[in-house]
């Protein structure tokens, strides 16, 4: 009997709402490019999440549940986020806010993407919040590729070896890092 190696799956999230953003199109991008072996799921809702209240985060709505599961199931996740007013959009905020209580997200590796060179506060903000939530950014897979404001769909990254170049590699850091959580 021949050992096949599981199949890894990797959860990503835009912090945009916008359904043609730069941060979604990298994000599809990377669905489209992702190696044998891996599988990218882009987790499209959320703006589908109501405001975190504490007062029901151990009996969240379905919608959270499914967004907690989705995320429990997974080797690791791709965050790609917009700045606002040098900050991290609200609705990302909030997704990120119903999974602070998490215990079983911790540790969870992650590529944290940037799409623009210019904003440096939200990414770092963003890194902050991840790490404060257990998760392990990992740095060779949080590259800058800048795409925003230049109307790129998802198609035009995956075909631009400029752009495509660093994504796939990001993906591989992520990959690798994500293995060695699992390895024991």
């Amino acid at each position: 009997m021949t050992n096949v190696p599981r199949m890894m799956t990797l959860i990503a999230i835009s912090g945009s709402l916008r359904r043609d953003s730069a941060n979604t199109m990298l994000l599809r991008a990377a669905v489209a490019l992702a190696p044998a072996g891996v599988r990218i799921v882009l987790y499209e809702g959320v703006d589908q999440l109501p405001f975190f209240n504490p007062d029901i985060e151990t009996a969240p709505p379905p919608v959270v549940r499914e967004l907690r599961g989705l995320l429990s199931a997974a080797d690791g996740v791709i965050v790609a986020s917009p700045e606002y007013a040098h900050g991290v959009p609200g609705a990302f905020k909030n997704a990120l806010d119903w999974l602070v209580g998490c215990a079983e997200l911790g540790s969870k590796p992650v590529a944290l993407m940037n799409t623009s060179a210019r904003a440096v506060l939200a990414h770092a903000a963003l890194a902050e919040i991840l790490t404060t939530m257990g998760w392990k950014v990992i740095a060779a897979a949080s590259p800058v590729i800048a795409v925003a404001n230049r109307g790129f769909d998802a198609a035009h990254i995956a075909a631009d070896p400029a752009l495509a170049g660093p994504l796939r590699a990001a993906i591989e850091a992520l990959v690798l890092a994500t293995r060695a959580e699992v390895t024991p």
